[in-house]
């Protein structure tokens, strides 16, 4: 026998069997009068059930609810539903333009989970209140993120792990490979400006894994744009459904607050004030929701799920308004740890062995050691502080004394973590960005690439006698996969490749700070990179005798050609027919 839950609102219709699921079904009609039914576990059914009777003004919202436990109803397929660490987590990364507001949302999300006592201002003054997620010291000196955070905390009986992404374009592949170890994203819209590049970018990259996406429009309480024309916008440059779970009234000075769609409920911006929306205010708001439904497709969360639709929430992160929901939406909808593609197979999460992936590095994050940090999402079993695994890419077994959850640089010891969950190995160059690591079963994880760097420079300390430190610091900050290092066969020079310029600055700063080096980046004869590879060991051979002089080696020891312009990969492109010259090369 199974459980069948029902929370219903007027609404006595049966729910539907749908085989290896428990279903709750939800109903809480629009004006419209439409209603909402999703398919979830039965432990997040209860939980969502609590956390409806336990909202303030639940009496006024739902004055039907009606809740009872059916147990004639058999599920057969359902031997193995997910068991609750795994079910209550949602590993999601933030993603957005620069200045969209997405580092003060990640404040307001860890307050809003206990995680901190006191959001930062991104703009504050002063040492005394600096945002959490921005840890390094450059960070903090330009109030830009330039690397990932990875935090974890507890709400409402979920355990959320939130992995805040650099937001400028020049970090673009650090972003790209956090959002490999994600199942959802949030993805932050500035109400002024709507979609811009760098959204549209990562929002791509999101396409390609099937990232679902949750939309939060920032910044509602300055002057922006109509709402419709911004959900017009999304569906017609990302090319998704959209569907608003809230709704704006008002916008900027005018901004009162949301009405929550699907709970049927208005939610002020001003917090204890009794004044209700005028006569005006309700009409408009009466004929925008029936707009809605006539014009956006009703929610479905299995769309969501899949990647074709995008849910919309409106706040201003802020002022605090809106972020409670973009955690109940996550929670409620989001994904729970999904199975992750290796070359072999699929490896599901309710697999009993341990497996993950290191999909980022993180040097110095403690300033006070040289320490370094592989960050790995655990893909299936139950991971146990102790455990000893296999490098899947050596051979070689590593034993984890010491894994530890984040919060931003700040850190904890575990002593047992589930899929979904990002945890750190301390080490030293053992791990690298792209190894797979398993309980014993050759599985090597796919989709953490590297990409061939857009600006190239000679690298040089201004203090000869400390070369040996540089190599050093440099294969350091290389491991973390963001700066990639080459050696030219000839000579003893070191080139750094890097995809933007402020990279650039982020490489001295680090080198300055972290490892006591004044250096000089000079501009190298080269333009861009590419890897080379083949099937024909010889002809590998004869090319490297013939173009020595443009050739180098990556940190991993893979052959690299050096070009001028894009017309010379063309030219030797063509004069080797059976060499191939990738702009991306896979980590394993």
């Amino acid at each position: 026998m199974s459980t069948l839950f029902h929370a219903h609102k007027g609404d006595n219709r049966p729910s539907t069997d749908l085989g290896n699921l428990i279903v709750a079904k939800i109903s809480s009609p629009w004006a419209t009068g439409r209603s909402y039914s999703e398919t979830i576990p039965l432990e997040e059914g209860l939980a969502l059930l609590r956390s409806l009777t336990l909202n303030e003004g639940i009496g006024e919202n739902f004055p039907a609810i009606v809740f009872r436990i059916d147990r004639s109803v058999r599920f057969p397929s359902m031997q193995h539903p997910l068991p609750s660490p795994i079910a209550r987590r949602r590993t999601f990364a933030i993603i957005s333009h620069p200045d969209a507001g997405k580092t003060t949302l990640t404040e307001k999300l860890l307050l809003m989970g206990g995680a901190i006592h006191l959001a930062g201002a991104v703009r504050a003054r002063g040492e005394g209140r600096r945002t959490r997620s921005d840890w390094m010291k450059i960070e903090r000196q330009r109030g830009i993120s330039v690397t990932t955070s990875v935090m974890t905390f507890e709400y409402g009986g979920y355990t959320f792990n939130l992995l805040d992404t650099p937001g400028h374009e020049d970090f673009s592949e650090d972003t790209y490979r956090t959002l490999t170890a994600v199942d959802s994203a949030v993805m932050v819209i500035d109400a002024a400006k709507g979609i811009e590049n760098q959204t549209r970018k990562l929002f791509e990259v999101c396409r390609l894994r099937d990232v679902p996406i949750l939309t939060f429009v920032n910044k509602m309480d300055r002057e922006g744009r109509d709402p419709f024309a911004l959900m017009d916008e999304i569906s017609d440059q990302l090319a998704l459904d959209t569907t608003p779970l809230t709704w704006p009234v008002g916008s900027g000075s005018d901004f009162r607050g949301c009405h929550d769609l699907l709970d049927d409920r208005m939610t002020l911006v001003e917090k204890g004030t009794n004044v209700p929306l005028t006569p005006l205010e309700r009409a408009q708001l009466e004929e925008e929701i029936a707009l809605i439904g006539a014009a956006c497709p009703a929610f479905d969360p299995a769309s969501y799920r899949e990647g074709h639709l995008t849910p919309v929430l409106f706040g201003s992160a802020l002022r605090n308004f809106g972020v409670r929901d973009v955690l109940e939406t996550l929670a409620r909808f989001a994904p729970a740890p999904r199975a992750q593609p290796a070359e072999a197979r699929l490896v599901d999460p309710m697999e009993e062995r341990v497996t993950g992936f290191v999909f980022k590095v993180q040097a110095n994050m403690d300033p006070n050691h040289r320490d370094r940090v592989a960050f790995i999402r655990l893909c299936s079993g139950r991971f146990r502080r102790g455990m000893t695994l296999t490098q899947v890419g050596t051979g070689k077994t590593i034993s984890i004394y010491n894994p530890i959850l984040f919060f931003a640089q700040n850190r904890e010891l575990v002593e047992e973590a589930w899929p979904g969950d990002i945890i750190g190995v301390p080490n030293h160059g053992t791990l690298r960005v792209g190894d797979s690591l398993t309980e014993g079963e050759r599985l090597c994880f796919t989709g953490i690439p590297n990409f061939a760097p857009e600006i190239l420079r000679r690298v040089r300390t201004i203090d000869p006698m400390k070369a040996k430190h540089l190599k050093r610091a440099l294969e350091s900050l290389a491991e973390e996969g963001v700066t990639q290092v080459f050696r030219p066969l000839p000579g003893t020079d070191w080139i750094v490749g890097v995809v933007g310029a402020l990279q650039l600055d982020v490489l001295a700063d680090r080198l300055a700070t972290e490892y006591g080096l004044d250096t000089v980046l000079e501009t190298a004869p080269y333009e861009t990179a590419r890897w080379v590879t083949t099937d024909a060991a010889a002809e590998i051979k004869r090319f490297i005798e013939a173009q020595r002089s443009s050739l180098a080696e990556d940190g991993y020891g893979r052959l690299v050609f050096l070009a001028r312009n894009a017309w010379e990969i063309g030219h030797v492109g063509e004069k080797w027919p059976l060499l191939r010259f990738q702009s991306t090369c896979e980590r394993t």
